[in-house]
C-alpha cells in the first residue's frame, strides 16, 4: 500500500535535523511521494536543492499570499517579476506545479494585489500546462472567477478545502481536484465531511500540510506527512471504502494530476 502526501512544507525550518529520519520513516510507511510547495522567491532555489537529495519528493514554485508584503521591490511590478522568476525554475526536473498561490481576505495584503499575483501565475501555469496548487480562504468565488477567465489546461488542486459539496463539485467541474487534509478528521466538520463523500473518488487528493493543519487529537504538536496513512483511514471510514481502495486512488490521482509515472515507479 502506498500513500502520496500532495502537500507537505517539508523544507520548513521544523523539520531541519530530522529530514532524513522523517523521510526514511515515511518510506517505510509507505509514503512514496510528497509534494513540497513553493511560497517566496527566496525559499525556492534551496527547496529544489532539498528535492534532489529526496528520492519521491516533487516540488512546486509559486508565490503564497501570505509572502506577498515580504518580496522586495515594487509591488506595481510585482506580479510580473515573480511569474518571470517562477518560469526559470519551472525547467528543474523535480518542479512538477505552479504554487501554492491563490486568495486570502484573513489578511492584511490588499485583495487587488493578490488577484494580480494571483493571476500571472495561473496565466503562467497555463502557458506551460502545468497543474496549479490554489490556497483560498474566504475568496471563493474570486478564485472560481479568475480559474473561469483563465481555464488553465492542466487544472490544480484546491489545498486544504473545507467548504460546501456544492463548492468543492463547481472546482471539480473546473478540473481541479480536492486536497483532503485533517479537517476531516473532526467530527465538527460535517459540511467538508459530506464534500468528500459526494465527489468521486477520481476527484481527491491526500495531504497534510505539515507542519501545520494537525489531525484532531494532535493539536498543538508540528503536523508531519507520517499522518498520511491516519488521514487515509479516517477518509476511507467516510466513503465506507477499504484503506487500500483509498490509498490507491489518492496516489494514482496525485501521480495524475502532477504528470508522474504511476505510483510504484521512481519520481
Amino acid at each position: 500500500m502506498e500513500f502520496f502526501d500532495s502537500h507537505c512544507h517539508f523544507d520548513f525550518e521544523v523539520f531541519a535535523g530530522q529530514r532524513a529520519q522523517l523521510w526514511r520513516r515515511c518510506q517505510a510507511a509507505g509514503i512514496a511521494r510528497l509534494l513540497v510547495p513553493g511560497v517566496a522567491p527566496a525559499q525556492w532555489q534551496t527547496m529544489l536543492v532539498m528535492a534532489e537529495a529526496y528520492r519521491g519528493i516533487v516540488c512546486a514554485v509559486g508565490l503564497h499570499p501570505w509572502w506577498i508584503d515580504k518580496v522586495p521591490g515594487d509591488s506595481a511590478a510585482l506580479a510580473d517579476n515573480v511569474a518571470a522568476q517562477a518560469a526559470l525554475k519551472l525547467s528543474h526536473p523535480r518542479c512538477v506545479a505552479v504554487g501554492e498561490c491563490g486568495l486570502d481576505t484573513y489578511i492584511e495584503t490588499p485583495l487587488a494585489l493578490q488577484q494580480a499575483v494571483f493571476e500571472a501565475q495561473v496565466q503562467l501555469a497555463g502557458e506551460r500546462r502545468l497543474p496549479l496548487v490554489v490556497h483560498v480562504r474566504g475568496a471563493h468565488q474570486q478564485v472560481i472567477r479568475i480559474l473561469r477567465r483563465n481555464s488553465p489546461a492542466a487544472g490544480g488542486v484546491i489545498h486544504g478545502f473545507s467548504g460546501s459539496p456544492e463548492l468543492a463539485a463547481q472546482y471539480w467541474a473546473l478540473g481541479f481536484y480536492i486536497g483532503v487534509g485533517g479537517t476531516i478528521t473532526y467530527e465538527r466538520a460535517a459540511k467538508t465531511r459530506r464534500a468528500v463523500c459526494a465527489l468521486p473518488a477520481e476527484a481527491l487528493v491526500l495531504e497534510t500540510d505539515a507542519p501545520d493543519m494537525p489531525l484532531c487529537g494532535f493539536q498543538g504538536q508540528p503536523n508531519t506527512p507520517l499522518q498520511i496513512p491516519r488521514l487515509a483511514r479516517v477518509l476511507a471510514e467516510l466513503r465506507q471504502q477499504s484503506l487500500s481502495a483509498v490509498a490507491a486512488q489518492t496516489s494514482a490521482n496525485s501521480c495524475r494530476l502532477f504528470g508522474l509515472g504511476a505510483p510504484g515507479r521512481d519520481s
